[in-house]
């Protein structure tokens, strides 16, 4: 007899019972670990309101990034979730010409935290935070609104970071500047003027009112 023949006194095969509900697994199967981790409540941090502003504020700060230097896409905080969602791409032909985004935990008379320019060598991706340093003030009115913008340097770029007042920036640099919030939304039939830039102190006293004032909301939200 070959030797991949049995014998027919060789006890016989056992296969296994293949009954449903006989045996079971010793783990979840993948699709309902998922489903379980989903059902375990968790919170996400909101940027605007669970990062800190920082103890060196009103001159040294935290600063969301919500567009990227060289971005096309007008990315923005959506205030109910706390993520960074796209608003629209720019109906111009131009870029933002630095890292743009706003300070936690800081309020303004349009209901949205004070926003930030911060001059540094790179991009930064929308999301992220760091440490900026206020140098001036560019009061802007847009469609007939108040909406100045800060204008910071990034306190750990080593390019930037002995900056202290917005004087001490190029000439040219503050032309872009200006040129680019003056244009961005021209296409949209959108009007938006920027007056003369200010110094530091101004942006100072701009910060300290929009971190009372989001102080003021909170109180006022405990007390409902």
């Amino acid at each position: 007899m070959a030797d991949h023949q049995r014998s027919v006194m060789d006890p016989p095969i056992e296969t296994p019972n293949k009954s449903p509900g006989v045996q079971k697994p010793s783990h979840l199967p993948l699709n309902e670990k998922i489903l379980s981790s989903l059902t375990t409540k968790s919170v996400a941090a909101h940027p605007w309101h669970d990062l800190e502003i920082g103890p060196g504020a009103p001159v040294i700060f935290n600063c969301v990034v919500e567009i990227g230097k060289g971005s096309k896409v007008k990315y923005e905080l959506d205030k109910k979730t706390g993520l960074i969602k796209v608003d629209r791409v720019l109906y111009s032909s131009v870029v933002y010409p630095h890292n743009y985004g706003f300070i936690p935990r800081t309020l303004c008379e349009d209901n949205d935290p004070i926003d930030v320019l911060v001059i540094m060598q790179e991009p930064v991706l929308p999301g992220c935070f760091l440490r900026a340093k206020a140098i001036g003030l560019m009061p802007m009115i847009d469609q007939g609104e108040k909406d100045d913008k800060i204008i910071a340097v990034c306190a750990d770029d080593p390019e930037y970071k002995h900056y202290t007042d917005i004087k001490e920036l190029p000439p040219h640099r503050l032309a872009e500047i200006r040129r680019f919030f003056e244009d961005y939304k021209k296409n949209e039939n959108k009007d938006v003027a920027v007056d003369q830039f200010l110094p530091a102190t101004n942006a100072y006293d701009a910060i300290q009112r929009s971190m009372d004032l989001y102080a003021d909301y909170i109180v006022e939200g405990l007390r409902r």
